[in-house]
């Protein structure tokens, strides 16, 4: 009786909403969203933990690539991913979205053991082959340990998980936004 107590006393001590992560030495991803979530999404990216991901993301988003790309496939209580600039884009046929990548050649994994998908923590989405992240990235709502090792991490949310959290979730078990989905309006560098 005690034990299961004091598992209830830790469960309600838990916080439902995560703080925002602290800024570190950067760069920043900043994502304008637009749609059931409107307001700015900051994302500390982590160049020395994932040079050749962050790299990437950098290249896609100072050339525009990940503007007006929307989040194509959103679970409640695990992620939003988006990110996929060549069949994402808002406005048009998103029959495909998650399905492809960019120009860019694909990137092998930068797994890294000393970090872990907590709510707040940024990974690359890959297909099969775990070389093959290219554009495409999610954003976890809450911890989801079982992914470590298996996808990079390359950032964590320092400011807007109220805007993550306001994403409009998707359909079934895959998640898939039928109608209507959230937009990156612009996505920048700073």
């Amino acid at each position: 009786m005690i034990r299961k107590l004091a598992a209830v006393l830790a469960l309600a001590a838990t916080p439902t909403f995560a703080q925002d992560a602290v800024d570190g030495p950067g760069p920043n991803l900043v994502i304008e969203v637009a749609g059931a979530a409107n307001g700015t999404i900051v994302i500390d990216l982590l160049a020395d933990s994932a040079p050749k991901h962050v790299a990437q993301i950098t290249a896609l988003a100072t050339e525009g690539a990940y503007d007006n790309v929307v989040f194509h496939r959103v679970i409640d209580g695990f992620m939003a991913q988006t990110g996929d600039v060549s069949n994402g884009k808002a406005g048009g046929d998103l029959s495909m979205a998650g399905m492809g990548g960019s120009s860019l050649p694909d990137i092998p994994a930068e797994f890294s053991t000393s970090l872990s998908f907590q709510r707040g923590v940024v990974g690359m989405a890959r297909a099969a082959d775990p070389n093959s992240a290219n554009s495409q990235f999610f954003i976890m709502f809450a911890p989801g340990e079982f992914l470590d090792g298996q996808y990079t991490i390359v950032g964590n949310v320092i400011s807007g998980m109220d805007v993550v959290d306001a994403i409009k979730r998707g359909d079934g078990q895959n998640g898939e936004v039928s109608s209507s989905p959230d937009v990156m309006t612009k996505v920048t560098i700073q």
